[in-house]
Order: structure tokens, then sequence, then C-alpha cells
């Protein structure tokens, strides 16, 4: 028998928020605007995600805000096809041990977004199934992206491909034009990459990795979010072939991975899953690899 609790509740401003719980973990989605996830964390405990306070709350109107929380768009990023408001209601209905969200299909890109929400009965797990429709009359060329905003005050650890492919390379990043590489926020470690989110730093970063892992954590608040995701080394990847991404300024870090691009025909549709993990007693782990790779045997990621 499920232990899934799913309520409506106000939230943030918003009157009509749907809250999903299994008395370890919630998360909250919007149903005013969306489809989207405003809050994740342990139940009765801090939001894990970022909420901008000077946007959430509002509905309605034609600029485009990111609210915080976790969105779902379609890549590659471009003005103004990526930022189509989502200010409106979106439809919901249970499903078993969760909820799923449907937004009305965006008029000028003629592309329908929903997620499937899940949790799991007995532990901080949730699964989230992004799914796009293609409800033109052509073809359309893209690939599902899954942006999870953090709080402020946290550290990413990103793990580095180690195959061992001989004279080849064996890995692939890139970089965004306003991305420095030496910027005080990053460490390129051996093994890893770290990133810090700085409040005092507004200068944007972003850097995006061929996650052949197909994880990435951030720690703060004295718990860990981890994100996993299926990296697919064949496909064909968005921005020169990545599958994950990440972006930083002051007020969040932003956690993102990407589905193949697909050429998606008119009513059909594309998906990508990821799964949510949190741990609680987890100090700020430092740049020290040894440390990093004793954290994440210790919760099972290695």
């Amino acid at each position: 028998m499920t232990m899934i609790d799913v309520h409506k509740i106000h939230y943030a401003g918003w009157d009509n928020c749907i809250q999903v719980s299994n008395g370890i973990i919630d998360i909250v989605a919007t149903t005013d605007v969306g489809p989207r996830i405003i809050r994740f964390g342990f139940k009765g405990d801090v939001n894990e995600f970022c909420e901008r306070k000077d946007q959430v709350g509002k509905k309605g109107g034609d600029e485009w805000y990111i609210y915080g929380g976790h969105r779902l768009w379609h890549s590659p990023e471009a003005k103004p096809r990526s930022y189509i408001p989502d200010n409106k209601p979106v439809a919901w209905s249970i499903i078993d041990d969760g909820i799923k969200l449907s937004q009305d299909t965006e008029p000028e890109t003629h592309i329908k977004k929903e997620m499937e929400i899940t949790m799991a009965a007995d532990k901080a797990a949730v699964n989230i199934k992004h799914r796009l429709i293609n409800e033109g009359l052509w073809p359309v060329r893209l690939a599902p992206w899954a942006l999870t905003v953090m709080a402020t005050g946290g550290k990413e650890i990103v793990p580095q491909p180690q195959r061992d492919t001989g004279l080849l390379a064996n890995r692939l990043l890139v970089l965004w034009p306003y991305s420095k590489m030496n910027d005080h926020r990053v460490c390129w470690g051996d093994k890893y990459i770290t990133l810090l989110q700085d409040p005092d730093c507004e200068p944007p970063f972003k850097f995006g990795l061929s996650n052949e892992y197909g994880w990435a954590a951030y720690a703060n608040h004295g718990h860990m979010f981890v994100k996993r995701y299926k990296h697919q080394p064949d496909a064909a990847y968005p921005d020169f072939g990545v599958s994950f991404e990440t972006y930083t300024t002051d007020f969040m870090t932003e956690i993102e991975s990407l589905g193949p691009m697909v050429e998606l025909q008119p009513g059909e549709s594309v998906e990508h899953s990821e799964e949510w993990l949190l741990f609680d007693n987890i100090s700020m782990p430092s740049d020290d690899e040894r440390q990093i790779d004793e954290l994440i045997k210790a919760i099972g990621l290695s």
C-alpha cells in the first residue's frame, strides 16, 4: 500500500500548489504557472531549491520569470523560443505514487510540456519523467532539457570521465563566452570538477561536460542533493555534444541534464528521466579529491 500523500496547499504566494510527500521528503509543484517544481527537501526542513523572492507568487503576463525550482525546456537555447513564458495554469492529476503536470501547448513553438513526478514510499528519492510533444504540423529538431535551480551557498560536484581511450580523447568540455577559466568558483580537478555558489559573485559562469557517469551532486544545508540521469555515449547531444551543463551566478546554481537531439515528428513525443536523491548529515566537501571519493562511496555513487 502506497504511503504517498498528495494534497493542495498555498505556497510562496501561489494558491494552487500540490504537495507530494512520503513523510521523509516532500516536493511542491505549482499549478498556477508551470510545469514547475518549486520545492524539494526533507519534510519540514529547508528548500534545497532556489526561490526568487521577487518573482514567486507571480502569474500571468508576457514576461518570462525564472521563479526558481525545477523546469523543463527544449534545447538548443535560443531567444525567444526557449523563453516562452510559463505563466499560465497547468493541468494536474494524481498518478500512482505521485502526480502528472501538463502545460497547454506553447502557441509559438507548438510544443507541449509534461512532467510525471513519482516518489519512493520509504526513502528520499523522486523520479521525474519529462516529456515534450510536438503538436505542430512540421518536424522539430530539439533535445529535452531539465534544469534544477539550487539555493545559494552550496558546492556542486561533477565527475569527469575516466575511460582509458589510449591515444584518443576521452572527454568533452565546453565553455560559454562569459566563462573565465580562472574563475575562483571552479576547481578543475583530476577526477571531479567542483563549482562553488558564491552569493557575492554576480558574473555568470557555465560549463558543459560529456558526463558519462550520469550524475551531479550539490552539498548545502548539511544535505546533499543528487541528480541522476542516463548518459548515452553514442548519441548526439546539443552544444557540441554534452549531456550535462551547469550555470552559476549570485542567486543560484543551475544543474542541467539533457537528452539526445531528436527529429520530433508531428504528434510524436520524447522523454527524458531523472532521479533525485537527498542525503542528510553531509559536511560541506573540500576540493580534496580523496575526501570527495570517500563521500561519493559513502552515499553509493562510486
